[in-house]
């Protein structure tokens, strides 16, 4: 029986917070693989994935990378996160292609406030996942407690298959659940690795190792309608019946298999590996991809329709770019082929910028260094050269069938700084620069101020800037200035105004404009209910009678979304609020789209100043972890930064407390909490939406 190649295929990611050793689980799927012969270490700065130079002297992960490797006659094609907070758009872009991901939570810290971020991503794009508790041999290393930091903050049903051999400094192995194995490793696991040693359960540990296994039935039976058969027509579940039940459950997002180890150590990477070709999909296991039909192609089916296009290399070519690296050798555009096939020198369709494009080389991709593909098929995560126009999240598509697939969401900036060349003469330099930057990374905005004529760049936070302004210094060897940053204000309504008329009348000769517009403005929701990028906007026409035809409703709207632009307080773009278009009329003659859209726009924006408006401004929250003797001064710092303190908790290695503060407040805060504890604090962030401003602080 010939099966289908695809089957053999694995596309994740692995996610986590900061810390929780991502990188280091990737670089021992590397060796473990073959795929390496020497473990690079990410304090050492000798990683694979972690390639740029600020990485290796930040040690932590900015840039996506992918690898490719193969495992027990399976091709993994993986993908490195970053765990910062300010690089949440690459993780978006990332979790956008992939099938399934690993997410690595730290033993003795469990579920931290960035694994949480990205686990609510990974729900959105219904990726399945399975987790990997990972630093085992830290001293507080704790598995029970960091899977129900998971049951209760993630909200999934752990599955746990494995059970520890040993704890902190003596954990040396894990006993295998399902097939009630145990597998050991020896060594330092620093040095040298020695292969898994597998063997009967050690009896001190086979009483509890039954009492887990019965657990895992349990709780498989629960949720698994076949398993639960078998499990009351014998009692329990044969090791067939209960892997193929974990691998459902997976897939469907129901059940989430827990694994354990030590990465550094280089135990439990080996049954990570098994787990991810057990029980992730595999292109042909998630569903076809669905994108919107594209251009007229001269028949009658209707263009716009959404089509469904399999994972087969027969069918039509459908591909998303998802990252672009601007190089100064060229292009590179990483593509995630959901159907079809490329080969070398093909000619494509980019569907997004309505051109075509010829496919120069095709790279499997190893982090930075490539290997020269002829041809790649449907299911492939690669690298293609010589595409001009691909955005991340542009599609390429066949010519003779064009597609349009949905791109990946862009959060918008919250963070900016002016920037401007110390050279004058090098200013046609830093725009082409910041061009680049802005192709490779969609989150980052760079714009000229219409009043003060600098140019200002926008991104997610403090660190997301400090790294793009750094690659200019180092890539271009441009010398810049930077401004202070600045947060990104909101303006929203606080008490509307109801049957606001405004009139447009315009006579200069020939046809005249005429359009009048009665609104009702009114607050959408609360400020304190906000999310990432404010709370939106609402249209409704209430307008009886035909008073004012569609086609002008239509116009209303768009001039209504024009005066959002700019707030009458600062300028700011106006949000969370509902104009309902309650009356109007229309002339006869002088009537038009263009005069209707007009009236809209400066009716609104006369409404807004009429009514009472409030700034918003961007909070986070914050969670700092202290040595017990710095809480004080810790708690003191953040009131003085109108932090509100939501909780603390005693944890192994300080206290950890999580508060809730103004973004614009929290500049330079690494410095201060270094300062204040000695360099033994540390603090992450995520964004919480937005919050009403104090006057002072605008």
């Amino acid at each position: 029986m010939h099966t289908n190649p695809l089957a053999a295929v694995r596309n994740l990611g692995i996610l986590a917070h900061v810390d929780a050793g991502k990188t280091t689980v990737t670089e021992r799927i590397l060796y473990a693989t073959g795929t390496t012969h020497k473990r690079g270490e990410v304090h050492d700065g000798t990683t694979v994935t972690d390639f740029d130079p600020q990485e290796r002297d930040r040690g932590i992960t900015i840039f996506a990378a992918a690898v490719s490797c193969a495992w027990d006659g399976h091709r993994i094609n993986l993908i490195d996160t970053p765990g910062h907070v300010d690089f949440a758009d690459e993780v978006e872009r990332s979790l956008r292609v992939l099938d399934g991901a690993v997410a690595v939570f730290d033993a003795v810290a469990g579920v931290e406030p960035q694994s949480e971020s990205v686990w609510r991503q990974a729900d959105r794009h219904g990726v399945p996942r399975i987790a990997f508790v990972n630093k085992m041999d830290r001293a507080g290393a704790e598995l029970d407690a960091a899977v129900a930091s998971i049951r209760e903050r993630l909200h999934p049903v752990p599955l746990v298959v494995q059970l520890p051999i040993g704890v902190e400094d003596a954990f040396i192995g894990v006993v295998d659940l399902v097939r009630l194995r145990a597998l050991t490793w020896t060594g330092d696991g620093v040095a040298a690795a020695a292969a898994a040693h597998e063997g009967p359960v050690p009896d001190d540990l086979r009483e509890e190792a039954n009492r887990r296994r019965r657990l895992l039935e349990e709780a498989v039976a629960e949720l698994h309608p076949g398993a639960l058969e078998e499990f009351c027509a014998t009692g329990s579940l044969g090791i067939g019946t209960l892997a193929a039940a974990l691998r459902d459950l997976t897939r469907s997002g129901e059940g989430v298999v827990v694994l354990c180890g030590s990465a550094y150590r280089n135990r439990g990477v080996e049954p990570l590996l098994d787990a991810v070709i057990a029980y992730l999909p595999s292109p042909l296991d998630v569903p076809p991809v669905r994108g919107t039909h594209d251009g007229d192609d001269g028949d009658d089916d209707g263009d716009g329709d959404e089509r469904e296009r399999v994972a087969d290399p027969a069918v039509p070519l459908a591909a998303l770019a998802f990252k672009v690296n601007a190089t100064a050798t060229g292009r590179l555009t990483y593509l995630r082929l959901y159907s079809g096939t490329i080969e070398k020198g093909d000619t494509v369709w980019d569907a997004t910028a309505g051109r075509t494009e010829r496919i120069g080389r095709i790279l499997r991709v190893q982090a930075d260094r490539h290997a020269p593909l002829d041809r790649a098929v449907a299911g492939d995560i690669v690298a293609v050269v010589g595409l001009k126009s691909a955005r991340a999240g542009s599609t390429l598509c066949a010519p003779s069938a064009p597609l349009v697939l949905e791109p990946p969401g862009v959060a918008e900036p919250v963070v900016s700084v002016a920037l401007e060349a110390l050279r004058g003469t090098d200013t046609g330099r830093l725009a082409s620069a910041l061009a680049r930057l802005v192709e490779e990374d969609p989150s980052l905005v760079a714009r000229t101020d219409a009043e003060t004529g600098q140019t200002v760049l926008s991104g997610m936070g403090e660190l997301h800037l400090e790294v793009a302004v750094e690659k200019i210094r180092l890539d271009h060897g441009l010398g810049v200035n930077v401004g202070r940053p600045r947060v990104s204000y909101r303006e929203t309504v606080g008490r509307g105004v109801s049957g606001f008329v405004y009139r447009h009348v315009k006579q200069d000769g020939g046809a005249g404009q005429f359009a009048h517009v009665v609104l009702d403005v009114e607050p959408l929701g609360t400020p304190d209910s906000g999310s990432g990028s404010g709370f939106g906007f609402e249209f409704r026409s209430a307008v009886v009678g035909g008073r004012v035809p569609r086609e002008y409703v239509r116009a209303v709207e768009a001039g209504c979304r024009d005066a959002l632009a700019e707030g009458p307080l600062g300028g700011h773009p106006v949000t969370g609020l509902r104009v309902t278009l309650t009356d109007g009329a229309t002339h006869v003659k002088d009537s038009s789209d263009t005069a209707f859209r007009t009236a809209g726009r400066f009716g609104l924006r006369d409404a807004l100043r009429a009514c009472a408006m409030v700034v918003l401004e961007p909070v986070v929250e914050v969670t700092v972890t202290v040595p017990e003797d710095a809480v004080g001064g810790v708690l003191g710092d953040l009131a003085a930064r109108r932090g509100r303190v939501t909780g603390s908790a005693t944890r192994p290695g300080g206290t950890v407390v999580t508060a809730t503060v103004p973004l614009a407040e929290l500049f330079g805060y690494a410095t201060r909490l270094r300062s204040r504890t000695q360099g033994r604090g540390t603090f992450t962030t995520r964004p919480t939406g937005y919050a009403p401003a104090p006057v002072r602080a605008q």
